[in-house]
């Protein structure tokens, strides 16, 4: 079941979260995160008016998917950058693929223009699974992350959506 999670979903978010952290490349960052840390992220996304939504199975979250500011510039409003992981017990179930596509309705319905997924270039799962959705390639930044003794790229992919009819500044 894919929802729009709510604050009781956080400590299974950040379970899967910190996993990520912990074992992959998916994130950049070296330390998980706290409860606090990430109720925090989880506020700031709603207050913003973006979503963020579960698929709960078996009574646990399975996976989250979001997005929120892609720059911190007035001129990058109708972009954003996505989020999504998947529990390591409920990975190669389609749950990936499912809050992908609400997450993108989600987005057609807020006007935006561009989705952009920033994923780490080995990690093919999210590539093929971006690619499948429509995404495509926009280019790779080398060495931009250095994570388990080595330097990383992140490569990018977009999706143009229609965005809003008549676009404006400010």
């Amino acid at each position: 079941m894919i929802r729009h999670a709510e604050e009781k979903d956080v400590a299974g978010i950040l379970e899967i979260y910190n996993e990520a952290i912990v074992h992959t490349t998916a994130v950049y960052r070296y330390f998980p995160l706290t409860i606090e840390e990430k109720t925090q992220w989880y506020r700031d996304l709603i207050s913003e008016g973006f979503p963020v939504l579960v698929c709960e199975m078996e009574g646990k979250v399975a996976g989250y998917a979001s997005f929120g500011v892609y720059r911190d510039k007035p001129g990058y409003k109708y972009t954003v950058e996505n989020s999504i992981f998947v529990h390591s017990d409920f990975r190669r179930r389609g749950i990936g693929e499912s809050l992908m596509k609400v997450l993108i309705r989600e987005a057609e319905k807020m006007e935006i223009a561009v989705m952009v997924g920033c994923i780490d270039a080995e990690n093919r799962e999210s590539i093929l699974l971006h690619e499948k959705l429509g995404f495509t390639f926009s280019g790779v930044i080398h060495r931009v992350g250095f994570k388990f003794g080595r330097y990383l790229d992140a490569a990018f992919y977009q999706l143009n959506l229609k965005g809003p009819e008549h676009p404006v500044e400010g």
